[in-house]
């Protein structure tokens, strides 16, 4: 499921963030320090502020990706932004996201990325949805690659991760390309179904 964060995610996500320093580390952007200082609980305060402002703006929209237990507890294992929303003409969003390496694999983040794009283009009001990804990052591509995403660009350099300039893959998808099918997490389970 996907969810606002809370306050109260602290400890979780610090735990996870820090739990997957070498599956996260080659494929994200990070701020200069030590990996532990930069996703303790405390960075994590700092962060959910600056979440919920740019949301109150209407620049992103920030999800924590969860999974409920038998006994009702909500587990944290992922995160998904869309973010540099810009409205208007354009009405568009970058997606980005990570999963709990424990996690990988098992179709939650195309679920969570469905379920994300699926609120952009209905109620967040957007028209398309864009997501950058590292040649080398082969999970993420698949994640696209299963719901639909087309793959239009290659940006050479494009953004600065694990200490250089590193190019970028560019996939895109629009409204128009899920509407007549009832949204990409509809698609989604008519894939998955068929795959079984």
């Amino acid at each position: 499921m996907l969810r606002p964060y809370r306050r109260g995610d602290a400890g979780s996500w610090s735990e996870v963030r820090i739990a997957n320093q070498q599956w996260l580390t080659p494929w994200e952007s990070a701020p200069p320090g030590p990996w532990a200082e930069m996703n303790s609980a405390r960075a994590y305060l700092y962060a959910y502020r600056d979440m919920r402002r740019a949301a109150r703006r209407g620049e992103s929209m920030p999800f924590a990706v969860c999974l409920r237990t038998d006994d009702g507890r909500e587990n944290l294992v992922g995160h998904i932004n869309l973010g540099n929303i810009v409205r208007r003409a354009f009405s568009s969003a970058y997606a980005g996201y990570w999963i709990d390496s424990r996690v990988a694999g098992r179709g939650i983040m195309p679920t969570a990325l469905a379920l994300a794009v699926d609120h952009a283009f209905g109620p967040g009001g957007l028209h398309r949805v864009e997501v950058n990804i590292r040649p080398e990052n082969r999970p993420s591509r698949r994640v696209v690659e299963k719901l639909g995403f087309r793959e239009e660009a290659y940006h050479p350099r494009y953004m600065h991760i694990d200490g250089a300039w590193r190019d970028h893959l560019g996939y895109a998808m629009t409204s128009e390309e899920v509407a007549a099918e009832g949204g990409l997490l509809a698609r989604w389970r008519r894939l998955r179904a068929a795959a079984s």
